[in-house]
């Protein structure tokens, strides 16, 4: 039963999200489900996604808001064109065979206007849909996005607030700040791998093949150093985020204050080879 995967599924979330998670059972139905919010947002005050079978071989995962999420929607409606988009971009990462639908909205221009938004996928033609396995694709393929991308919108990535510091409208509400720096977003990492994969953009290597289970060591790099910035700004995991292994990364950041270009490393390991 899904249900029993709890640990394994808030562990994988974890770490896909950069974010706390909580999760209880659902026996409502025919067969048990897992409810997952944010583990600083009770179930009621915020985003929820419900995991359960569907069919013989499949999940679906259902997303939609607790009554009592009033709160936090209006924070979600302050948040900015590039948390928007990131949001989307993460989203739209979802494989364009796992069915996605958006309740009354196009898929590429969707928002949170109110607690009525619900957001469902349905994963299909599973060969062992309840193995450790299955549950996994689905957590890295689904969830992660759906949930990442209700963080981004609520603002789980400042890094520094200025402002008063006022006491929230409810236990566990997460209070307004003012972003100041954005570069090391768990967001935009997690999309820079999503989109360019998990194999070093200098050397090739790709650590999980290599060290399996231990190989989620993939660093990513950014191309404009964060040093160089007059003013902090957004950046964009398509195009200024590159995957990198430990040892690529380190070689590029060797030569200060200007790191090396991912074009040089490649050149001197030519030279050397």
């Amino acid at each position: 039963m899904i249900a029993g995967k709890k640990d394994l599924i808030l562990r994988e979330l974890e770490a896909g999200t950069g974010a706390a998670i909580a999760a209880s059972v659902n026996y409502r139905g025919l067969r048990s489900g897992l409810r997952i919010w944010f583990g600083d947002l009770d179930e009621q005050h915020g985003p929820v996604a419900e995991l359960r079978p569907f069919g013989l071989k499949g999940h679906r995962v259902s997303l939609s808001f607790g009554n009592f999420s009033r709160e936090v929607i209006g924070q979600i409606q302050q948040a900015s064109p590039e948390d928007v988009q990131l949001a989307r971009a993460l989203v739209a990462t979802i494989r364009p065979d796992i069915e996605v639908d958006i309740l009354g909205q196009n898929l590429s221009e969707w928002c949170i206007t109110s607690g009525a938004f619900q957001m469902t996928a349905k994963v299909r033609d599973l060969e062992l849909p309840l193995e450790d396995t299955a549950v996994i694709a689905t957590c890295h393929e689904v969830i992660v996005p759906m949930m990442a991308a209700m963080a981004e919108l609520i603002g789980y990535d400042v890094i520094e607030v200025q402002g008063d510091h006022e006491e929230p409208a409810f236990e566990g509400a997460i209070m307004p700040s003012v972003i100041l720096r954005r570069e090391r977003n768990p967001r935009n990492r997690l999309l820079a791998i999503r989109i360019h994969g998990e194999k070093c953009g200098v050397c090739g290597l790709e650590p999980r093949l290599a060290y399996g289970d231990a190989g989620s060591i993939i660093e990513v790099h950014h191309l404009e150093p964060v040093a160089s910035l007059a003013e902090p700004r957004p950046y964009d995991p398509r195009t200024d985020l590159v995957p990198l292994c430990p040892n690529c990364h380190r070689a590029v950041h060797s030569r200060r204050p200007v790191p090396f270009t991912i074009e040089e490393i490649r050149s001197l390991m030519r030279v050397l080879h």
